[in-house]
């Protein structure tokens, strides 16, 4: 596999495609599936001097840069435009892309990638630390549907942001009678 991998990133530069470092709900290749219609290639990576952090009142999480600390996820490779545009609208105005180096875990090679940044870096909502396996379990079936939503939102031209959508998608959800 790490062979495979090296040679998805030795393929890829920027005129093959953009390099995206995804750290939350972007770690679920079935998510990535619903946004982009396919699975890309990946590298697992390390982004340092950021924190993941849990978002009070939502299921996905948030980095922003802290000192000494650094954020496990994956590079996708390849994204092209398209793909990318889709990607900004699905992380719409509560992240801000930003350019950031990262180390692959397979051989410790720098790459430049994008990343979202939460926008608000004084979000009295930021706490703790976010867990891929906890949101896998627990949260990962419905947010899988939200983003399905979302997409065959994003085709209508009366398309909601993707906030609303996730907002919309889990009152919904929590207005459902508890089942006994």
């Amino acid at each position: 596999m790490s062979l495979q991998v090296n040679c998805g990133v030795a393929m890829v530069g920027e005129s093959q495609g953009h390099n995206v470092f995804v750290y939350g709900s972007l770690l679920a290749d079935e998510v990535v599936r619903v946004l982009l219609n396919r699975l890309p290639p990946t590298a697992p990576a390390t982004l340092s001097g950021y924190h993941r952090f849990k978002i009070k009142g939502r299921v996905y999480p948030a980095i922003l840069p802290v000192e000494n600390k650094k954020v496990t996820g994956r590079v996708l490779l390849g994204i092209s435009g398209l793909e990318l545009d889709v990607l900004d609208e699905f992380e719409d105005v509560e992240y801000t892309r930003s350019d950031v180096e990262v180390s692959l875990m397979d051989n410790s090679e720098k790459l430049e990638v994008h990343t979202y940044v939460w926008s608000n870096r004084d979000d009295p909502n930021l706490y703790g630390e976010w867990d891929f396996e906890e949101w896998k379990q627990v949260h990962m079936n419905d947010f899988v549907k939200m983003t399905d939503t979302f997409m065959r939102e994003f085709e209508l031209p009366e398309a909601k942001p993707r906030v609303q959508t996730y907002e919309t998608f889990y009152k919904q959800e929590n207005d459902k009678p508890l089942e006994p």
